[in-house]
């Protein structure tokens, strides 16, 4: 599973080396992409520097979404490739999430 920004990590996107490895990728596979995401978002950072009042206004999504995107996404990929539980989160769009696309294949 791959999740990045829309704008730098986007299936056919120039910047990065993620269009090579995905080809590479075999089995089951989900690249997902999240519209307003920056380059932290997926990280801790983005959600402290907001607690602290040092947001970054060039990332449109909100640094709590950025964070239960994360959450959210990597539990279901975890349960469901360790722990056998399917998880519908990881087979297409979501109401909860709506700037997250899916690439399945």
């Amino acid at each position: 599973m791959m999740l990045g920004a829309e704008d730098s990590r986007s299936p056919g996107s120039a910047t990065g080396d993620w269009s090579d490895a995905w080809r590479h990728l075999e089995g089951w596979k989900r690249w997902l992409t999240v519209a307003g995401a920056g380059h932290f978002s997926f990280t801790d950072l983005s959600y402290l520097a907001d607690q602290l009042g040092l947001s970054d206004a060039a990332v449109p999504l909100p640094s709590e979404q950025g964070w239960h995107i994360t959450r959210d996404y990597v539990a279901a990929f975890f349960d469901l490739h360790l722990r056998g539980i399917p998880q519908p989160l990881l087979d297409g769009p979501s109401a909860a999430y709506p700037e997250v696309v899916s690439r399945q294949s």
